[in-house]
């Protein structure tokens, strides 16, 4: 079971789906939404949506629409410093509707400003850098929403890497809990063993289901390996064991 979680944009799921078939593997919607709960940056993922919602497609628009404007700011600021062709460059690098920080980066490092991705984002394209752009993302109750009214679950992606306190990581369990989101991503490729261990304790205590993602980005981004994910620790109950159940139920 694969599920594809492009960022904001869902158009590589019939391509993904027709690859997955082939290696006999079941793949499952997904989609990585940008959010801004409290001015810090959260990545809320769906899974096992129906893509052609016409409200979650009208979201991920708007996402879209910012993520070029501020892809021209990044440009210019990098300008700024010296770097000219940054716009172009990164759009180079893009293979489709998305603009991210991601294909800045690369273009960066096939400058030889930076050795490699995770060097050149610290450098460049993170908080109090040249290349950074703050800006509002969705509402959190909006990309749950979207979500949810498109059947699917949604999940916090990746929650150590926020670096928030135990009181606000509770806070934001909560909020997004309120809004009727069901899911927490306990394993990771950022996550640490002890992280893993944090979330799930996170999950069992407020009775979340737990998913697993490897935060893939390609090969000269990635922090784990596509597919080789550590074990689910015991107790948590996996978000995919839902999907078999509504299949069993419809069956």
């Amino acid at each position: 079971m694969l599920a594809l979680t492009d960022h904001d944009v869902t158009d590589g799921l019939d391509e993904a789906r027709t690859a997955a078939d082939e290696a006999g593997l079941r793949l499952i919607n997904g989609v990585e939404i940008s959010v801004t709960w409290h001015g810090v940056t959260v990545h809320i993922v769906g899974l096992n949506f129906d893509p052609a919602d016409a409200r979650l497609q009208a979201g991920l628009a708007g996402l879209r629409e910012f993520r070029a404007g501020r892809g021209e700011e990044i440009a210019r600021r990098l300008e700024k410093k010296g770097i000219p062709g940054a716009l172009e460059g990164a759009k180079a690098f893009s293979n489709g509707q998305i603009l991210s920080r991601t294909h800045f980066a690369r273009f960066l490092v096939a400058q030889g400003h930076a050795k490699d991705m995770r060097k050149v984002f610290g450098k460049f394209l993170t908080h109090n850098r040249p290349g950074y752009v703050p800006g509002e993302w969705a509402a959190l109750a909006d990309a749950v929403g979207w979500i949810r009214d498109a059947g699917g679950q949604a999940v916090i992606a990746h929650p150590a890497r926020y670096r928030l306190s135990a009181t606000r990581l509770r806070a934001l369990i909560e909020a997004f809990m309120d809004c009727g989101g069901e899911a927490l991503e306990v394993v990771s490729g950022s996550h640490s063993v002890g992280d893993v261990q944090g979330m799930a304790q996170y999950a069992r205590r407020y009775e979340l289901l737990a998913s697993q993602g490897s935060d893939y980005h390609g090969p000269e981004q990635s922090w784990l390996e596509l597919g080789r994910m550590p074990p689910m620790p015991e107790g948590c109950t996996p978000v995919w064991t839902v999907w078999d159940t509504e299949q069993r139920a419809s069956a």
